[in-house]
């Protein structure tokens, strides 16, 4: 059994942003790692996003991710020599591609401002990773620090609560085997 915790983080007055912590649910709590944690964290982004064009940024290691992609016939762009977009992979290759790169810090990024290239933030994940989306992140329905080695997503958003992801993803992991809620 898995749980995931969903909550407001304080980051300051000036972001508004959700923690998501995937873990075991014993008294250990290790953060859930494999091709389990590439298919949970999958449904939660794929449900998060709900009806929004959303993407992967990738700004490290990029040779892997681009031969990763290549041979599994994954679309994706590069706006710089240094990174790397992957736009809403199939949920299959989704699941493979996060248990692949879960060592990796990324980043997530949803709505309708991905239908055209934005060079500003892209060439800013190259040059800052993700600190890019701190001046981004109100553009777009959110924007996520994907830290999924350690369990965790955040998530920067001045549209989403953290009780409106509890209604989106609890549907998604459904038979799952994962508790989500809100953590006492």
């Amino acid at each position: 059994m898995y749980q995931l915790e969903v909550e407001p983080l304080d980051l300051g007055p000036d972001v508004r942003a959700i923690s998501l912590e995937l873990a075991e649910a014993d008294e250990y709590r290790e953060p859930v790692r494999g091709a389990d944690a590439g298919r949970m964290w999958g449904h939660v982004l794929r449900a998060t996003a709900a009806d929004e064009p959303w993407a992967l940024d990738f700004f490290s290691h990029v040779e892997r991710v681009r031969d990763f992609c290549q041979r599994r016939d994954i679309p994706f762009r590069e706006p710089t020599r240094r990174s790397i977009v992957i736009p809403a992979p199939e949920p299959v290759l989704l699941g493979q591609l996060l248990e692949r790169f879960q060592d990796e810090t990324f980043g997530a990024r949803a709505g309708s401002e991905l239908a055209a290239p934005d060079t500003a933030l892209e060439g800013d994940l190259a040059a800052r990773g993700l600190d890019a989306y701190h001046t981004a992140f109100t553009r777009y329905f959110f924007c996520g620090v994907c830290q999924f080695d350690q369990g965790s997503l955040v998530l920067l958003s001045e549209k989403l609560w953290a009780s409106e992801v509890i209604r989106r993803v609890r549907p998604a992991l459904a038979g799952l085997e994962v508790e989500v809620h809100l953590p006492a």
